[in-house]
């Protein structure tokens, strides 16, 4: 393999996304096909973006030439849940620049998606791998491969020192990398090390194209977009995360069952996480807020309906490294099954690499607003100030409870 970081293509098919983009796409399919959305790129640490955006252009519109190939087809045709009329519809599939908007505004590069649901769906992963590439191509143009490999083996290093050989032989890591990578070839460089030499159990990788190349099953089950969603798309608002969790029960019947916590709060999920969900779910996944805290929660609310914690997972993908990882494992080991997704730490992890804060979420449901209120303040995501209010008010969450 070429020692350059940087391959010609930053996406490299249709393939080359997160899993559970997939997976609620067939949902969208199924049961929203023709609710219209909007999206926002927002970056976090206010980074200048704007000498990269005629790149980031060309690389966007590039996503147009892409389509599915009959083998990458025949990959998804194995998944047993992936519907034979999702997978023509696949099959079918083109990324349409009429619902992308770039620009500047305000001093500051500007992505916006609006279009149908269904349609828009997959622009995220790739849009966010662009952005990340394209300005990771300018600054580090020097960054070879090896130093993403070194890096790696050093981590590897650090744990084998620092964890015993049964503790590794239970902890579970998973790549979820893909959008804020340093470059594709560096993700496909730490999975195919990941794969080979990780001293504990590596479990697989979000990546579907990836997955495809290594020959593992992609990872993934839902993300914040499909519960904001249903905050304008059920009877009414104080229902939404039900209503999102029912429809999910209804389209995978008992599959693809880890259930995401904090769109509104955890403590407002747990309400709704009543014993038929509790049930029908293998576990939950963690993405703000502190994670141990988070679990002792969870695992009291499974007491609480009467289910043996250790008859469910949870899963932890909130800016995770492995010293991270391995100090929630010990905390938890035996009371609850844990797993665990690091992202940037693993494909943006490279001596004098600065990795991006950036993120494109859904602002807008059938042009209502819709709003994500984290387990932590800086990532409480909305577009309009009074429907997070009025959000917080039905659902009774503090302003600042997430602090506490």
């Amino acid at each position: 393999m070429s020692e350059s970081v940087f391959a010609d293509r930053i996406v490299q098919n249709l393939l080359d996304t997160d899993f559970y983009k997939l997976t609620m796409m067939q949902a969208v399919l199924h049961n929203y096909p023709n609710v219209e959305v909007e999206w926002e790129f927002r970056c976090r640490n206010s980074e200048d973006l704007r000498p990269y955006l005629n790149e980031i252009r060309h690389q966007i519109d590039r996503l147009a030439e892409l389509s599915m190939t009959p083998d990458q087809l025949g990959f998804l045709e194995r998944i047993t849940f992936m519907t034979p009329d999702f997978i023509r519809f696949l099959g079918l599939f083109r990324f349409n620049m009429r619902y992308v908007h770039t620009g500047i505004e305000n001093g500051e590069l500007f992505i916006r998606l609006r279009g149908p649901w269904l349609h828009v769906i997959l622009f995220e992963v790739p849009m966010l791998a662009i952005v990340s590439e394209v300005r990771n191509r300018s600054r580090y143009a020097g960054t070879v491969l090896s130093q993403a490999r070194e890096q790696l083996y050093r981590k590897f290093d650090w744990l084998q020192a620092n964890a015993g050989a049964d503790e590794l032989s239970e902890l579970q890591v998973a790549d979820f990398g893909t959008r804020r990578r340093f470059s594709y070839r560096v993700q496909e460089e730490v999975v195919n090390v990941l794969k080979h030499d990780f001293p504990g159990r590596f479990v697989g990788t979000s990546n579907v194209n990836l997955s495809r190349e290594l020959d593992m099953k992609p990872l993934g089950t839902m993300a914040h977009e499909w519960i904001m969603a249903h905050q304008q798309l059920g009877p009414r608002l104080i229902d939404s995360q039900s209503a999102a969790l029912d429809c999910w029960v209804r389209e995978y019947r008992g599959l693809l069952g880890i259930a995401l916590t904090d769109c509104i709060t955890t403590d407002a999920f747990l309400k709704d996480f009543d014993l038929y969900f509790a049930k029908l779910f293998d576990g939950l996944r963690h993405d703000s807020g502190d994670p141990v805290v988070w679990a002792e929660k969870c695992i009291a609310h499974y007491h609480k309906l009467g289910i043996d914690p250790m008859s469910k997972t949870l899963v932890f993908s909130d800016s995770l490294t492995l010293p991270r990882a391995l100090e929630i494992f010990r905390a938890l080991r035996g009371r609850i099954n844990v797993s665990f997704g690091i992202g940037t730490n693993l494909t943006c992890d490279i001596p004098g690499v600065e990795p991006m804060s950036i993120v494109l979420k859904m602002t807008a449901c059938n042009g209502s607003p819709v709003a994500k209120i984290s387990d932590e303040p800086g990532k409480t995501h909305c577009s309009d100030p009074n429907f997070a209010a009025y959000l917080r008010h039905v659902f009774q969450v503090p302003e600042h409870s997430s602090k506490e």
